[in-house]
Parts: C-alpha cells; structure tokens; sequence
C-alpha cells in the first residue's frame, strides 16, 4: 500500500509498504513512519495519506484513506502548512481560522447534504528536521467529494450555457440561505469553492474564511481582510462590515464568470469603475437583472436574502426592480498581501489567509521552469530513444510510430505530474547509461560519430533538448502574443 508522508517538504513522499495490502495487518499495525524523513504516517491512529490533492499558500489537502471504516472510506485531510515565515501572531491567527473551518463543518457539514462533514480535528507534534527542535502540524479531516470544483470544469467544457449557470445559482441560494439562516457569511464564494461531485449535486466548499454575524455587544464587526480578488465586492475589500448580500455579490461575479468563460478582472471596466459583462454574455432579461442587482456597489441596494434571489428568479410577471447603479467605490490598496489569497484590514494590524481557501493543484498549470525544464527531458529522452529504437527495430515506420507513442506517454505523465522533476533526471540517466553499456542500442549512433558514439549519443541528446526548448519557448512566445491580441 502507497502511503503519502504530509511533511512539508519532504524529498520523497511517497512510502510504500507490500505488507499493509493484508487489510488485517492494516486495522492492527500501529504506526509506520516516513522512509526518508521519518514523519508518522497514520495520522491520529487512523487516517492514512495516499496522495496530494492540492495545496496554497497556507495549507495542503490529502486524499486519505480511513483503515477503520469496512470500506477504507476515502477523506480530505487537511493540513496548516504556511509555505512563508510567520510570526507568532500571524501564525495564531491562521491556527483560529483553521479552527474555525472545524468548527463551522462541525456545526453545518453535518446539517446540509451540501456541505461537507468534518470527521477529526487534531493536532500533531513531532521531532522536527532540525536537532532538538519539535514541529506543530494542524489537520482537519473532512468527507471526500469526487469530482471537479467549477473552475477546473470551466477550463475543459468552456462556457456555461444560461440553464447550466441558473442550475448553480439556484442549488448556491440553497446553500447560503441555510448558511445564512445560522448566522454565518461565507465570504470566499467562488468557481474553486463550488465542487461539482459524479453525481451531480454542488457542493460549498472551504469554510475558513466564514465570519460569524452575531458577536457580543459592543464588539466590531470589520471584515477581517480574507477575501478572492476579483469576487469580493467594495465592502468586503475595504474591510468594512460583511453581510449576506457580500455572499451574493460573489455569486453573482461566480455566474458571469462561468457564462463568459472570462476572469472577473476582463468583465469588470476599472476605468468607468463598473461591470461590463453584457456585451460578452446573450442571457435572458430575467437573468441579466437579477446578476445586476446583485452586483450594485452598495449592499443595501443589493437582494438582502438568498430566498430574495430565488423570488425573483421564479418570478415571470414582475421582473425585479433595479436601482441605478451609483459609481463603484474603487478598492483599496491591501495593507499586506501574502500568498495565495490577498490580505487587507485598515483596523487591525496583521491579518493571515484561511488555509481553508485551498487551490486544487490545476491541471497543466505549470512555471515557466517547468515547462522548460520538462521540454528539455523530453527532447533529450527523445533523441536517446531515436538512437536505441533505430539500432534495435530494422523498419523506420515502425521506430519511429513507437517512439512517437512513448514521447506522447511522457508528455501525458508530466502534464498529470506522475512524473516530477526528480524522476525525470532518473529517468534520463537511467536511458543514457542503457545506451553507454550496451553497444546493441548505440549503433545508429556510429553514423554520427564513428570513432566515438558515445559522443554521438550525447551529442544527439543534447541536440534534441536544446531544439524542444526552443521550440517550446517559441510556442509560448505565439502563443502570449495571439492571447493579448484577441
């Protein structure tokens, strides 16, 4: 059984161990520890990691398997894992909101179909990398949602038809009017946030960022700053107090961004402070005022309830009454900005991420390193196998068609990362060394160099490496440049 090791960065996660497939030894065995770095692997007693599902600034989420369910119920675990220094203050304050996504799938997860479970909240101390030291780790267990969140559905369907947008507006309104009804904002409601499971159903999704209405008298009601650039309306970004309409505002930016397959930033005009989405969008009258009112500026000019929404969205005779917009108050700069979701709080003097607000690992979203450093494995493993294919097979069609099919099978494991940047350089040193050792696999390389094919082997490596991340890099230069134009 392959089991991940949750310590942030740790060389080599993965562990496997042939003795835990026997699911006897599996319930009994007490714990079993990192090969490389020693970190406990059975979280609490129970919870085994088998793979990465993504990670942000300030936390990393595990598919886990739980070894005391019939079944091995698969779950989300959740860890706190800063990927910046903190201070101890910044530090405390990202420990409460973790806590506090724990305690609102505690309270809600376990009442509404849409929202997932909390299963463990725990806590672990283990000897840290550095002598004498120990190292905290935060982890939120919570049930597992198969499927794909919206952002991740729009990038490979495209464009939301009006009748597939209404359909997650509607089955939204559900989810925060009963999150609403118990006094609580979710105020990070966005495309990454709805997760669309093979069944079907929607799911609200990352509850740390969730700010709590009744508070004890005399106390403020800021906004403390945790916010989606793009999705939060003005109230929201200047930290002032948030309320239910700060929800539906996000909705609202949520829809027209699925119908025009377009960021927030490209739909909203920064010069005349205003949404300019109509002009990308054909939807219905109905539809196009209710996502209108909803992105007024000023909250009381908004729907005040979810239901409100729902209303007017059923409504065929009465179409819902629209207020003049009045000029967007342009946003604030952020006092502070750390990675992943952008910090602003005019009253209070730090501010941290919810580590809820975790970003799936996308696909093929990749550094410029990476791609380059990919192209160049790729041509380099690709020159090498020309020359051993070409020594071993006496047709041309067919080395080069099965060459062909194994550079496709290693462009397709790096784009789903089975293949890291580790495995890579094994990988390429494995081919290479094949080639030295083995005269068989290097003849067609005598052609290059007679009296040395070992320099024609790497020379062809090298050759081929060079021309993938050239050619690579022109595509992405076309590419940027076709991308501003239209």
């Amino acid at each position: 059984m392959e089991v991940y090791c949750t310590r942030p960065g740790c060389p080599r996660p993965q562990n496997y161990f042939p003795d835990l497939d026997d699911s006897s030894l599996l319930k009994t065995v007490q714990q079993r520890y990192c090969k490389t770095c020693g970190m406990p692997l059975i979280l609490s007693g129970r919870y085994l990691p088998v793979r990465l599902l993504g990670q942000g600034g300030f936390g990393a989420a595990f598919l886990a398997r739980d070894r005391y369910t019939p079944a091995m119920r698969q779950c989300v675990a959740k860890l706190l894992q800063p990927s910046v220094t903190l201070t101890p203050t910044q530090l405390r304050i990202a420990q409460n909101l973790f806590e506090r996504e724990a305690a609102v799938l505690e309270e809600l997860g376990n009442e509404h179909p849409q929202i997932p479970s909390l299963l463990a909240f725990f806590e672990l101390t283990v000897p840290s990398l550095q002598a004498g030291k120990d190292d905290k780790f935060f982890y939120l267990v919570q049930e597992f949602i198969d499927g794909e969140n919206l952002e991740e559905e729009l990038a490979v369907k495209g464009k939301f038809s009006e009748a597939e947008t209404v359909e997650v507006l509607r089955e939204i309104l559900k989810v925060l009017d009963f999150v609403h009804s118990r006094g609580s904002i979710h105020r990070d409601i966005k495309p990454a946030n709805i997760m669309r499971a093979k069944n079907g159903r929607l799911y609200l999704l990352d509850f740390g960022a969730v700010k709590q209405v009744t508070q004890a008298a005399g106390s403020g009601k800021a906004s403390t700053g945790i916010y989606s650039l793009g999705y939060a309306p003005p109230e929201q970004m200047s930290g002032q107090e948030v309320y239910p309409a700060t929800d539906l505002y996000a909705l609202a930016v949520t829809c027209i961004t699925l119908l025009s397959g377009l960021q927030p930033t490209e739909l909203f005009d920064s010069y005349r402070n205003e949404w300019n989405w109509h002009s990308r969008v054909q939807v219905s009258s109905r539809l196009a005022q209710v996502l209108d009112r909803l992105l007024l500026s000023a909250p009381s000019q908004r729907f005040q309830s979810a239901a409100e929404v729902e209303v007017a969205l059923k409504s065929h005779s009465q179409q819902p009454t629209i207020v003049v917009k009045p000029p967007l108050t342009p946003p604030q700069p952020p006092v502070q900005t750390l990675p992943s979701i952008p910090i602003q709080q005019p009253s209070s003097p730090v501010s941290a991420p919810a580590p809820g607000g975790l970003q799936p690992a996308p696909r093929g979203a990749f550094s410029i390193w990476e791609v380059l450093s990919g192209a160049a494995f790729t041509g380099f493993e690709g020159g090498l196998l020309a020359i051993a294919l070409t020594s071993l097979l006496p047709s041309p069609g067919l080395s080069i068609g099965l060459l062909g099919m194994i550079m496709g099978g290693l462009i397709y494991a790096q784009y789903r990362r089975v293949i890291e940047q580790t495995e890579m350089l094994t990988i390429g040193a494995g081919t290479l060394a094949l080639l030295v050792y083995f005269p068989a696999l290097r003849s067609a390389a005598t052609m290059i160099y007679p009296g040395s094919p070992i320099t024609g082997v790497l020379f062809v490596g090298w050759l081929a490496a060079l021309s993938a991340i050239a050619a690579t890099a022109i595509f992405r230069l076309i590419y940027k440049l076709l991308s501003n134009v239209f």
